[in-house]
């Protein structure tokens, strides 16, 4: 298998969990220097994919390459050239975050010397050289955050895995970390990111694979999977349940291609070419049908209409069940 410019490369991966098929024929291009966002609902075989490429877990079937090496042939070589950031942070709180990224140098086999040099360089790449002498524990969500991925960073690895950054951060906080990411990659770094927050993937990534039922479902840049649900969304939400059939109904006549309804958030939405025309016409029927209207307008398609689209779910799906 040749990279040919991709960081990542998958083919044909399988793995089986007794009869569950977590991976069937999943396969992935991740270019060199880019962010790639993996997006799937949860039992999807975004976890398993990771996984696999990070040398976790063994494939069944298929072959993967990572950073040039292939995963099975040379996982020594692979663990190499990656790191690994969770959503769960590995830094110890009672240390400070100098001495958080000189252990982890230790621990990779630096010495203390050059420890000590890589801890000053990324505590300066990640801004946070003026906490350097801070407990771990004194940081913010963000900073605590961008230490993580510091200390992922010792290494100076080629890919990095980046698995649900900003979950549980404030927007500030989010922030913070999306500028981090963004210069890693300026600095060289492939960065596969999966994350619940379609924003997140949105701005981030220049190319999103969608995985469901372990296959890759969709694979495009943002706008380009934004442009497969249509221009512009005629977007219906009634007060009563009893009322989504009427408005189904409704706006399938204005619609292009057949509507879609959210039963639980009492919501049906559809494609439209004539915008102004379309809400006219639809505001009038439900009025003249008696049927109460919550909400009702026109937006453009996000990733959020793609995700529901192709995997029947929302991304407040996602959210809720990983809550849970």
């Amino acid at each position: 298998m040749n990279g040919n410019g991709f960081a990542v490369r998958a083919e044909g991966l399988q793995k089986r969990y007794g009869e569950k098929a977590a991976l069937d024929g999943f396969d992935l291009r991740v270019e060199q220097g880019t962010v790639h966002g993996l997006l799937g609902p949860n039992g999807a075989g975004k976890t398993t994919a990771v996984r696999i490429l990070s040398t976790l877990v063994r494939l069944d079937g298929g072959r993967a390459e990572v950073a040039g090496a292939d995963v099975v042939r040379e996982p020594g070589l692979v663990r190499g050239r990656i790191g690994l950031a969770g959503q769960y942070a590995a830094v110890d709180e009672i240390l400070t975050g100098r001495q958080n990224l000189e252990m982890f140098g230790r621990l990779f086999h630096l010495g203390a010397g050059r420890a000590a040099r890589r801890a000053r360089e990324l505590l300066e790449q990640f801004h946070l050289e003026d906490a350097a002498e801070k407990g771990a524990g004194q940081y913010s969500g963000g900073m605590r955050r961008r230490l993580d991925l510091a200390a992922s960073m010792v290494l100076a690895p080629a890919v990095l895995f980046l698995d649900e950054p900003t979950t549980g951060l404030d927007p500030r906080g989010r922030l913070e970390v999306w500028d981090a990411v963004r210069d890693l990659v300026a600095r060289g770094t492939t960065v596969l990111l999966t994350t619940q927050y379609l924003e997140e993937a949105d701005r981030l990534a220049s190319r999103i694979t969608v995985i469901d039922r372990g296959r890759a479902i969709a694979d495009d840049t943002p706008d380009g999977l934004k442009s497969t649900v249509g221009g512009s969304h005629l977007d219906v939400v009634v007060r009563e349940s009893a009322d989504l059939p009427a408005a189904v109904k409704a706006v399938a006549r204005v619609c292009d291609g057949e509507p879609l309804a959210v039963d639980v958030e009492r919501r049906v939405q559809g494609a439209v070419t004539d915008r102004v025309g379309a809400l006219t016409e639809v505001a009038r029927t439900l009025r003249d049908e008696g049927v109460a209207v919550e909400d009702i307008g026109l937006r453009r398609p996000s990733l959020d209409d793609v995700f529901l689209r192709l995997t029947g779910q929302t991304a407040d799906d996602e959210k809720t069940e990983v809550a849970a």
